[in-house]
């Protein structure tokens, strides 16, 4: 599917600043897995005039108009007016949406206001994207020689209706499959890995092979297009296992959904327990293992141990170590890690100390954490320096994921080095 793409959010509150603009995120990583080129991405306010002037820009430039927002019941819901004007598609009644606005609003117990059959007036011969998450439906039709898809503007419904709706129907326009495998690597950055693969990735046209960087970690992106899914999935294959084999270990996984999901899956597959305890991460490590569905099988818990009192008090780090040493150290570290798996009965223990930022502490510059691993062969801590880029956060992020992995590597016979 040769095509280009356009993204047109459109909401005042965009602009504004009141909300994050996630909606774009999600829907130009799926026009990616569909081999759809994104050239332009713009945000424009509740405004008639504005929204023609930014659909007529996308339609002289673009194959497929992707917008979102604006198809509520209130008067700044402008967007399918204002889209389907541009198309020369007036509104009609669709019967079928109707019933489902009395359904939803029956269901719930709330009155359905006349404003609320609005939703119900789309473009005449469009194709209803039914949406089962709000009751605003969406939109895809094709006009002039180009494809216009619209889609409701809150997260909770875009991204379901994106995924579930709309690339399904810019599937079926298509006379091909495309396939996108995902090799995900943490501990080589994006620059040394695209250097390492360049001449390889270079030769390439189906598949294809594309670097992308993200905090704390890079993936590669193996695509192909073929008449049908078995095939493309196919092709993959040996382009899949040559990369593999090429990064070696700093690959974590093969179309898995995170570092804290391979984690979860290798621990469970070995019947392995864990345990954290955290200081300048505060609890980072903790949230990414338990947003994974299954977290329970293997994940006991842990604890913000913040202040020095805590890592003595909790986890039996002996207060002579800390002020010899300092809570940033190699020592302490290890025995946080120590400490945490003893007392909490864990098969594996990572711990976390540093200096977050924005100052340093300890006469120790930010950026600074030792991350301690405990199993029942003993301690080993790895000592990382991150850099000031992104602030505090960044620094957390950075760590919290150097910890994960060294927790995968362990449990895997790898060395926690790299």
């Amino acid at each position: 599917m040769s095509l280009t793409a356009e993204i047109l959010s459109i909401g005042t509150e965009l602009l504004l600043g009141d909300i994050i603009n996630t909606d774009a995120q999600v829907i130009s990583q799926g026009l990616s897995e569909l081999g759809i080129n994104l050239f332009y991405t713009s945000v424009v306010g509740d405004n008639p005039e504005r929204i023609k002037k930014s659909v007529e820009l996308a339609k002289s430039r673009a194959d497929l108009l992707i917008t979102t927002g604006g198809l509520g019941p209130t008067y700044d819901d402008i967007t399918k007016e204002t889209v389907s004007a541009c198309y020369s598609r007036p509104l009609v009644r669709h019967e079928p949406t109707i019933e489902r606005l009395k359904e939803y609003f029956a269901k719930r117990n709330i009155t359905l206001t006349e404003n609320n059959y609005s939703q119900a007036m789309l473009p005449e011969g469009c194709d209803v994207l039914v949406n089962d998450w709000g009751t605003a439906p969406g939109v895809a039709l094709e006009a002039d020689g180009k494809m216009v898809i619209m889609l409701p503007g809150p997260p909770s419904e875009c991204g379901p209706m994106w995924t579930e709706r709309a690339m399904p129907w810019l599937r079926s326009k298509s006379d091909a499959c495309l396939v996108s495998r995902t090799i995900r690597v943490v501990g080589l950055g994006e620059s040394p890995m695209e250097a390492m693969l360049r001449p390889i990735i270079e030769k390439m046209t189906n598949p294809t092979v594309a670097p992308y960087a993200k905090v704390g970690e890079c993936l590669l992106r193996v695509t192909a297009k073929a008449p049908t899914h078995e095939e493309a999935f196919a092709m993959t294959e040996p382009v899949v296992k040559d990369m593999c084999e090429r990064l070696g270990d700093v690959v974590y996984g093969v179309d898995v959904d995170s570092l804290e999901a391979r984690v979860v899956e290798l621990m469970t597959e070995k019947k392995l327990t864990l345990v954290t305890a955290e200081s300048c991460t505060g609890g980072l490590v903790s949230q990414r293992i338990t947003s994974v569905p299954g977290a329970s099988e293997i994940y006991l818990g842990g604890g913000v141990t913040y202040s020095n009192e805590m890592k003595t008090r909790l986890l039996g780090v002996p207060a002579e170590l800390i002020k010899e040493h300092g809570a940033v150290s190699s020592e302490v570290a290890a025995a946080m890690a120590k400490g945490a798996r003893e007392r909490f009965g864990a098969d594996v223990a990572i711990a976390l100390s540093g200096v977050a930022g924005p100052s340093e502490s300890e006469g120790k510059p930010m950026g600074l954490v030792y991350i301690g691993l405990s199993t029942k062969d003993g301690e080993v801590v790895r000592k990382c320096q991150f850099g000031r880029s992104g602030g505090r956060e960044r620094v957390r992020s950075n760590a919290a994921t150097t910890a994960l992995d060294m927790v995968r590597r362990a449990v895997s016979g790898l060395p926690t080095e790299w």
